[in-house]
């Protein structure tokens, strides 16, 4: 494998991180891990990369310290490769590559928390059902209920929101879940909702709006890459777009809502969801 060579005292983090994450296989290889697939096999199937290439960037990844190898098996040695805290620090870094090409390669550059219901970003959501939620370092969003109802927002009163189509909402979205939890208590599923934000902020909107359900941050992007889940940016902030999941305890999501034109709509939608899967 070529890689481009930089100077030891080259001032300049681009040069640094090209050197590391600038081979398209090696991104993609790394987009994967951080999306639970950490056996060879399965990343080959995954991405389709032949053997020989696979083993070099892996090996790579390794020596730049991006990935861990964790035996599995001793005879014959099998490995998993797991992101280490310099590969989870690489994350941002995917989920900007994966926002710029859904925003500018895929659409049109407008800032949006929603999606046309035929567009790729509301293919790649929709065909998270059957796909594992992987198990991540800073954030679990699966409940041991029987169901989970996941529902990812952009912010509550982020800077910017009233300029994004389908930014206003965040507050009645949840004040809605709140206020219908117990439904959601009477059929076995739990309500989690995800946001990019931290976690004082979220922990300050859930005291002034009595939320009785956790409210979780994924500042660090790891849920947001693991699923591929659409983002904007606004304010200088990547911010996830309204969704819903709805994920069984083994870690399976069995629903998804997206894209979502009425935040009210979508709770009584995930209640129907919920029902569904429960008969």
């Amino acid at each position: 494998m070529v890689r481009r060579a930089v100077r030891p005292d080259d001032p300049c983090g681009i040069a640094h991180a090209v050197s590391v994450v600038g081979d398209p296989w090696t991104l993609l290889v790394l987009r994967d891990v951080a999306g639970g697939h950490t056996r060879f096999e399965q990343l080959r199937s995954e991405s389709g990369i032949s053997r020989k290439v696979l083993a070099q960037r892996l090996e790579a990844l390794v020596a730049d310290g991006l990935l861990e190898r964790r035996e599995y098996a001793a005879h014959p040695p099998r490995h998993d490769y797991v992101l280490t805290a310099r590969g989870r620090g690489a994350l941002p870094v995917l989920a900007a590559l994966q926002d710029f090409g859904d925003a500018w390669l895929l659409g049109d550059g407008t800032p949006t928390a929603t999606a046309d219901p035929d567009s790729g970003e509301a293919a790649r959501v929709a065909a998270l059902v059957g796909d594992r939620i992987p198990v991540l370092e800073g954030i679990d969003p699966v409940t041991t209920n029987a169901l989970t109802v996941l529902y990812c927002y952009p912010g509550n009163a982020f800077p910017g929101a009233d300029t994004v189509p389908g930014g206003v909402g965040c507050t009645l979205e949840s004040c809605t879940y709140r206020d219908r939890l117990g439904e959601f208590a009477d059929l076995g599923a739990s309500v989690v909702g995800v946001s990019t934000q931290r976690p004082s902020e979220q922990e300050a909107f859930a005291r002034a709006n009595g939320i009785r359900f956790p409210l979780l941050s994924d500042s660090g992007l790891e849920l947001t890459t693991a699923l591929r889940l659409p983002t904007f940016r606004v304010g200088g902030t990547t911010r996830l777009r309204r969704l819903t999941l709805v994920v069984d305890r083994d870690r399976v999501v069995r629903a998804t809502l997206f894209p979502i034109p009425d935040v009210t709509g979508s709770v009584e939608q995930a209640l129907a969801e919920v029902r569904r899967l429960r008969r």
